[in-house]
């Protein structure tokens, strides 16, 4: 009977101790869980875009070479390569006929366009049509009267080379075929203007 006696409190310690070492295993994973779940918030919630974009300015800009919308190709462009206006500024506009703030800039990179072929400027605008076909990037010209060159770039090879994340998305080379600006969001009157200085 002693005997049996002293068993109980062995197996009490026993069964303490396993207790205990699922506690601790179920805190460890429990900590590790939230630690986890934290870093992966931090990434969602880090803008990568931006530091991304950061990244082109004051670097060349990357070379491309796209089709010209089938109906500008009568006006005697059938492909568009950056390096054919090596020397002269450039904006490269990326839009999408879907985009709402893509049609509110439109008119005013349009009159920006002619203003500067009207003074003899050599300032090119080039409008890149994100992941579109030809009817819709046509469409779109047609309804806006876009005169200045746009190219289709059907499957966002040109705007992954620039980081583009979203629509619209304005980029800004000088002369030395170097990124001064980018913005990422629709083009004001005054955004326009200051960053044409830095290319003009």
């Amino acid at each position: 009977m002693p005997e049996f006696a002293e068993s109980i409190p062995a197996f009490e310690q026993v069964h303490k101790l396993k207790r205990r070492r699922k506690i601790l295993v179920f805190c460890v994973i429990s900590v590790l869980n939230v630690g986890l779940l934290v870093l992966i918030l931090i990434q969602l919630l880090t803008p990568a875009s931006h530091s991304a974009s950061v990244s082109l300015l004051g670097q060349p800009a990357p070379d491309f070479s796209l089709a010209a919308l089938a109906s500008q190709i009568q006006q005697g462009e059938s492909s568009l390569a950056l390096a054919n206006f090596k020397g002269k500024p450039v904006i490269l506009n990326f839009w999408a006929s879907w985009c709402d703030p893509c049609k509110q800039e439109t008119p005013m990179l349009e009159n920006t366009w002619k203003q500067f072929q009207a003074q003899g400027k050599d300032l090119v605008i080039l409008g890149i049509d994100f992941e579109e076909t030809q009817n819709d990037g046509a469409s779109f010209l047609q309804r806006y009267g876009i005169t200045y060159p746009v190219g289709l770039d059907i499957h966002g090879s040109v705007a992954a080379k620039y980081n583009i994340t979203s629509l619209p998305d304005t980029i800004f080379i000088n002369r030395n075929g170097i990124v001064v600006g980018k913005e990422l969001q629709q083009l004001t009157a005054q955004t326009l203007a200051s960053n044409l200085k830095l290319i003009v």
